[in-house]
């Protein structure tokens, strides 16, 4: 139950009314279920209570008459017509009623202060004072009211006590309570809020009313964690608190300067758990604080939902003191927990005592809160000051002097051993003192003490190992990112991102698994706005960090956080597959095309045979007039004629030609053939090996968007085809612009009159290609369709150093182009994670390091490939392409080897005569008759 009333003592009768010395009018105490939102104050008709509100109690009235007022009960529902009638009523005049036993001790005597404690819960003392107390801080009004009652008792006063519920969703209603109360005179404003109240410190400063601000929070507590966890190396830790207030209150120091990241919940439940289960990235640490009770339970409730899985990942903070604060039967196995509690000096400075200390069921704040109320009881009465009365709206210009409150309040100070005065903060703060335990279900080590005079000591015989953080690193299979190890194992993965994920694991102290996405996309936003792949794991919190080839698009940040770049720019590219080579020990001869050939050859007989015929008939050839012409002159027979012909071809020439004028014109036609004939030869053999290294059929994404020859795709949902997509939707609708600036009729037309469009349609065509071909889901489908295909007549379109990565392990692949539209890869993480500036601090290290230039020379290095069959093609033609010319010089080897074994076979069979003769029988003798002449030389 919150509480927004004025002034009000908590007695058997509910909340009643405490007014002023002058009845102003009747307010109600709005007392709201189930909800801290309030923005209603409700008025309840004293003459016949309208429906909705209840009278409970009266109110004094200065004669000693009493006034009936009442609080409206509301579950959070509109309220009902008559009970929004009945708030619209005038305020309604004071009426006498029966006196309110409770209240009888309003009279006073000049030894007497009348006190009104604003408690928001504060509280102003009507010497008068005021009290203000925190709005989830329930038990703040009995504890002030014990206060109250005890310091009357002690210093023999009266305090009309008024307290001011501050509420950070309604701060207008607690300054109009102060206000009121200032208004009918106040002493002292005590202030037990956990923050502090600003604005009521400023205002008893402007009308000369001291305020004194008590903390009875668990700021302390918070700083001990705090202090604890770092000491831990802790960057994120879970806070479960028994209380709401208890968490409210721990707000104020979580903002005001913790460095470690914590989720705060009130509780363990059911969506608490999951909660935590699903919390990406997973608390390193859990911390319990309440009361010993509330940590049992919620200990219990933890283990019974399997939050606790990590020895001494658990850190128990109990707010009350109590030797025994823990159950050590509630830890099983080798569990352990840190235990931290209040010692005996705590429990000493609450009690305003030295040592000795009764501390069984002492509850800090409520002694703290007691025995501060009774000490700035007693300053106000050795102080003897008086009222103060004035005006928000118009403070006085000399306020008065509150220096000797303070004096009297330190002097009171010095017998509270351990409750030191802060001038600048005007605060009274206890010095409180906690033990740290280690604990299983059998041991206790002592981990160290924390007080705030020297906040953390540790035990230097303790050794604490602290817990490894764990994350879960999604990425995807894509070489040379991460692909799997041969022979698998334990560590099945190896590439760029799996040894950059295990260097920051050892610089940032955590373990990892990789995750990989259901659907093995990067991620693309859907039609419904949510997102696929990586992104969408992490932007649903199934991941906790992406290391993978992730491109930086505005678009992606919209869910995602990245970090600093790790890899420079890589954009997209494109490969094919060289076009492979015909080995054929004969490809001199595809020079030519057949019919060539056959025309040399045809060529080559009619010509032998023409030359026959020539020097048989002409009557001026040797044959036919030999004395015309020198003796032992060629004959040429159908034989002669051929190999004329034949020799003709070579370099040396067919020999001795014709000596008629008919058969040396045929000669000379025949030469200029055969000089033509070699020379096209000649020619079209160096440009035809040639062609097998010239340049790639395309050399850029504008020449492959040209042709219509080789076919091209990419992969589907990752950023490379959402550029196309984008690319060409910008031409859509600069298409669509220029078209309507053109056909507005308002603008100068001849400014526009151009025979062609002036924007090349270049992506809008090449996403048609790539929509028809059909994008491939992963890349190595889109490389395995380039290595099919053996003409290289199909590309693929994708990331610049995936393809690069491809050109040094592969032969048959090349890269087509420059790299364009490049953009950084960097790691991403969920938004707001603090793992963020972690992150890009280690990057930066490592770039400092040179770490990427070397992990980047491992996977893209040439060698890799090793010697590839065409990798000097330019030092020379291979003996692939010219091997059929030694072939046919070895047939002709052969042929003229089997032609001398059939000369010397013929010339055995057949028969010749051999006689000897003398030189004067062989003058005799006819020389057509003689085979062989031996000749004897007579000397």
């Amino acid at each position: 139950m919150h509480l927004m009333g004025r002034w009000f003592f908590w007695d058997e009768g509910g909340f009643a009314l405490v007014g002023p010395r002058e009845c102003v009018f009747a307010a109600c105490v709005y007392i709201i279920h189930g909800t801290k939102k309030h923005n209603t104050a409700a008025m309840c008709v004293v003459q016949g209570i309208s429906t909705g509100c209840t009278c409970v109690t009266y109110r004094l009235r200065p004669d000693n008459k009493r006034d009936r007022a009442c609080f409206l009960y509301h579950s959070g529902s509109k309220k009902d017509p008559e009970t929004r009638a009945a708030e619209e009523q005038p305020k309604p005049p004071c009426v006498d009623t029966p006196p309110h036993p409770i209240k009888q001790k309003a009279k006073q005597n000049k030894n007497n202060f009348d006190i009104n404690l604003l408690t928001p819960l504060k509280i102003i003392l009507n010497l008068p004072p005021v009290s203000a107390v925190d709005e989830s801080l329930k038990e703040g009004a009995a504890w002030l009211e014990a206060g109250i009652s005890q310091a009357e008792k002690a210093s023999k006063v009266t305090l009309n006590h008024d307290v001011v519920t501050v509420s950070l969703d309604n701060e207008e209603l607690g300054q109009e309570q102060l206000c009121s109360s200032i208004f009918n005179g106040a002493a002292l404003l005590l202030d037990v809020t956990a923050g502090g109240w600003a604005y009521g410190r400023e205002t008893a400063a402007a009308h000369g009313i001291p305020y004194v601000r008590l903390q009875i929070s668990n700021y302390q507590w918070m700083s001990a964690v705090d202090d604890l966890l770092q000491s831990r190396n802790a960057t994120d830790a879970a806070l479960i608190f028994g209380t709401e207030a208890q968490l409210d209150q721990a707000l104020y120091y979580l903002v005001e300067g913790s460095v470690v990241r914590v989720i705060v919940l009130a509780g363990i439940m059911s969506n608490t758990t999951e909660t935590l289960k699903k919390m990406r990235p997973a608390p390193s640490y859990y911390v319990i604080l309440g009361t010993s009770k509330e940590i049992s339970a919620l200990f219990d409730k933890a283990m019974q939902n399997d939050l606790v899985t990590r020895d001494s990942r658990w850190t128990l903070v109990a707010t009350d003191y109590n030797p025994e604060v823990f159950d050590r039967q509630m830890l099983y196995g080798s569990t352990g927990v840190t235990v931290m509690a209040p010692t005996e000096q705590a429990c000493c400075v609450a009690r305003k005592q030295v040592s000795s200390c009764d501390c069984s069921s002492l509850i800090i704040p409520r002694e703290l809160t007691i025995n501060g109320v009774k000490t700035l009881t007693a300053t106000l009465k050795t102080d003897k000051r008086a009222n103060v009365q004035g005006s928000c709206d118009a403070p006085p210009d000399t306020p008065a002097s509150t220096a000797s409150f303070y004096v009297a309040l330190q002097q009171e100070l010095v017998s509270w051993y351990n409750m030191v005065w802060s001038t600048n903060k005007m605060q009274m703060t206890p010095q409180l003192e906690f033990a740290i335990t280690a604990i299983n279900s059998s041991t206790s080590v002592a981990v160290g003490t924390w007080a705030s005079s020297s906040l953390l000591t540790l035990n230097p015989n303790y050794e604490h190992s602290p817990i490894r953080r764990f994350f879960r690193i999604g990425t995807v299979m894509a070489r040379p990112w991460v692909y799997k190890k041969e022979g698998g194992g334990a560590a099945a993965y190896e590439g760029y991102c799996v040894e950059l994920s295990k260097k920051l694991s050892e610089l940032m102290t955590f373990d990892f698994e990789f995750v990989f996405p259901a659907d093995g996309h990067y991620g693309a936003r859907q039609k419904n706005g949510s997102w696929n792949g990586l992104v969408g794991d992490l932007a649903n919190g199934n991941t906790d960090i992406i290391v993978a080839p992730l491109t930086m698009t505005s678009e992606r940040e919209e869910v995602i956080d990245f970090v600093a770049p790790y890899f420079d720019q890589s954009g997209i590219s494109i490969v094919i597959r060289k076009r492979q080579r015909q080995e054929n020990l004969f490809k001199f001869m595809t020079v030519l095309k057949a019919e060539v050939w056959v025309s040399i050859v045809a060529a080559l007989v009619v010509t032998g045979i023409m030359i026959w015929l020539l020097d048989k008939y002409s009557p001026y050839s040797a044959q036919n007039n030999a004395a015309l012409y020198p003796p032992n002159c060629r004959i040429f027979t159908l034989k002669e004629s051929f190999w004329f012909a034949l020799t003709s071809f070579t370099p040396q020439g067919g020999g001795e030609a014709p000596k008629a004028l008919s058969g040396r014109t045929l000669v000379a036609a025949y030469w200029l053939f055969v000089v033509l004939m070699l020379a096209t030869f000649t020619a079209n053999l160096a440009a035809f090996l040639t062609v097998e290294r010239m340049q790639l059929p395309v050399q850029s994404m504008e020449a492959l968007a040209r042709q219509a020859k080789i076919n091209f795709t990419t992969t589907k949902d990752t950023s490379i085809f959402e550029y196309f997509n984008n690319m060409a939707k910008a031409e859509d609708e600069l298409f669509r612009v220029w078209k309507e600036l053109t056909l507005n009729s308002t603008s100068d037309q001849s400014k526009y009159r151009v025979w062609d469009y002036p924007i090349k349609e270049q992506y809008t065509h090449i996403l048609q290609v790539i929509e028809e071909t059909g994008p491939v889901s992963r890349a190595e489908e889109g490389i395995k369709k380039v290595l099919d295909n053996e003409n290289g007549e199909f590309a693929f379109i994708h990331d610049a150093s995936e393809i690069r990565y491809e050109v040094y392990h592969s032969c048959d692949l090349t890269e087509v182009g420059e790299p364009f539209a490049e953009q950084p890869y960097a790691i991403a993480v969920q938004q707001g994670s603090h793992l963020q500036d972690e992150i890009s601090r280690a990057i930066l290290e490592l770039q400092k390091d040179r770490y990427f230039e070397a992990l980047s020379a491992q996977f893209w290095n040439s060698s890799a490939r090793g010697i590839c069959p065409n990798d000097n093609d330019s030092e020379g033609i291979t003996l692939q392409s010219l091997g059929g010319v030694f072939i046919a010089t070895l047939i002709g080897l052969a042929l003229a080897m089997i032609a001398l074994a059939a000369e010397v076979m013929y010339y055995k069979r057949t028969p010749s005569k051999v006689t000897d003769i003398t030189a004067k029988m062989a003058l005799k003798l006819d020389k057509d008759h003689v085979s062989r002449i031996n000749v004897t030389p007579v000397y």
